[in-house]
Formats: C-alpha cells, sequence, structure tokens
C-alpha cells in the first residue's frame, strides 16, 4: 500500500458496468519531505507521477488515501475489470518517525 493526497477529480462520460457507483480521483503519491510535514503539513508533491484511482469509499480533495496497485487492484471485483490503482484507505492520521540507526 502506498499513501498519497487527491489533488482532483476525472469525469467520465461512460463506464464499464462494474464500475458504476465509483468515481475516479487524481492522486499525487507521497514522497520523503509529504512525510516528514505530516498530514497537516504543505502539499508538495513527489518525483513520481499524479495517477487515477477508483474510489469507493468517498475520498474529499486534499485528503490523503492509501492505495494498492496492479492486480490486488482488481480482486475486489467479480469480473475482469480494467482499474490499475483502488483507494483502500481514508487516513485520519499519520505517525512517522524514520530510523537513524
Amino acid at each position: 500500500m502506498k499513501l498519497g493526497r487527491i489533488i482532483g477529480r476525472i469525469t467520465l462520460s461512460r463506464s464499464v458496468p462494474s464500475l458504476i457507483g465509483g468515481r475516479f480521483l487524481l492522486v499525487s503519491p507521497f514522497g520523503r519531505n509529504q512525510y516528514r510535514a505530516g498530514l497537516d503539513g504543505p502539499i508538495t508533491f513527489g518525483s513520481d507521477p499524479a495517477l487515477v484511482i477508483y474510489d469507493d469509499l468517498g475520498g474529499a480533495l486534499g485528503q490523503v488515501v492509501g492505495y494498492v496497485e496492479g492486480r490486488e487492484a482488481a480482486q475486489p471485483f467479480d469480473e475482469p475489470t480494467p482499474v490499475d490503482a483502488i483507494n483502500v484507505v481514508l487516513a485520519d492520521k499519520l505517525f512517522y518517525r524514520p530510523w537513524t540507526g
């Protein structure tokens, strides 16, 4: 699972029937600096490009979410579904203490 912040929403004119009821969100993956800043810190963009995730949990703009990619993203659906990433967590708190060795 990876963390990212919702930075936008995608609107579709058509959708696969198994995806009706959810929506697609644009998410900026967390970089190292964002983990240090925490959930209330300023929005910074990591080195990875933003990605589109399927959401049926109700994530809102600016909220931090946990998402999975790849085959695990399609597992919740009965039929083969064209989904590469799915929202699995709406984060309320983030505790980050890096190991200093």
